[in-house]
């Protein structure tokens, strides 16, 4: 099989695992772990594991000082914010609304981009991110008696703010993942983060009720906590460094698709007309904030 095949199938299983994992973390938390409590067991495990993998690849280890700050900027942005907020968010709205609102990402980075890289901020991409914003307030606004939500609005807000928070993070770790290997500033991300994770969610975990858990809610939290976050942050980095981060995050579109085939087999959510339009409207504000025109060929 070639590498360019394997980065592909990479790039679909990291999508399949983080599209399954809405309807997952529905199935234990709030009821069985709090999501702070949640985010503990992900990053902790997560960093165990990086941690691990440095014992077999060490690498290059020294980071320079002047871009210390920058990893704290990412580990907030990317591990923090985005980590409490998502958890926080999807435990009180529904899968197919948070894995739809998660496409915002790549039009906010659009705008953060023009901000702070000062790209260049076309009329497409401005119709882009209103049809973008558009499709994201009709699923906010909208009343959605699916019973997998015990506060859609504000759950809604909260995994909006996580789409927000991850864009600032993919914008701001680019210049680290061009000077260091994307396991590297993973690890050193998430360990960083940790430090902000574990203090606002220990108490939570301390609480938590394991003698509740069955076989089935230990394996969807062993998929959450491995899954959903070590290895497809590990199959996201194999295809970045095989077919480019352009063409891996193209693969991102597909997550709604899984979360809500398996939100609608397995969690009882539904896909209604209102959620189809939604869906249409952040899709072609995806695409308009990704489109550039073709040059023309010279004569």
């Amino acid at each position: 099989m070639q590498k360019t095949t394997k980065a592909y199938i990479a790039a679909i299983g990291s999508n399949f695992i983080f599209g399954s994992n809405y309807a997952t973390v529905k199935y234990i938390t709030p009821s069985l772990i709090q999501p702070f409590a949640l985010n503990v067991v992900r990053v902790v495990l997560s960093i165990a594991l990086f941690w691990i993998l440095f014992l077999f690849k060490p690498g290059k280890t020294k980071i320079d000082k002047k871009d210390i700050p920058r990893f704290f900027l990412c580990a907030l942005t990317g591990v923090v914010i985005n980590q409490i907020m998502f958890i926080k968010g999807l435990s009180l709205t529904t899968a197919i609304h948070s894995s739809l609102l998660s496409l915002g990402t790549p039009i906010f980075i659009t705008i953060i981009a023009a901000w702070l890289l000062s790209e260049k901020f076309t009329m497409a991409k401005g119709a882009g991110l209103a049809f973008g914003i558009g499709g994201a307030t009709l699923l906010i606004l909208m009343k959605d008696n699916s019973h997998t939500g015990s506060n859609i609005l504000l759950g809604d807000i909260f995994v909006l703010i996580n789409a927000i928070s991850y864009a600032f993070y993919l914008v701001l770790v680019r210049p680290l993942m061009a000077k260091y290997s994307g396991i590297q500033v993973l690890r050193w991300v998430f360990t960083i983060g940790s430090l902000g994770i574990i203090p606002i969610g220990l108490p939570a975990l301390l609480q938590t009720n394991w003698a509740a858990f069955e076989l089935s809610h230990f394996l969807a939290l062993g998929f959450i906590a491995l899954g959903a976050t070590f290895v497809a942050y590990m199959l996201t980095v194999y295809s970045i460094s095989t077919i480019g981060s352009s063409a891996t995050g193209a693969f991102i579109y597909t997550q709604p698709v899984f979360a809500a085939i398996i939100a609608t087999a397995f969690a009882g959510e539904h896909f209604n007309s209102t959620k189809a339009i939604a869906a249409a409207l952040i899709f072609t504000g995806v695409y308009l904030v990704n489109f550039k025109k073709p040059s023309a060929n010279p004569a």
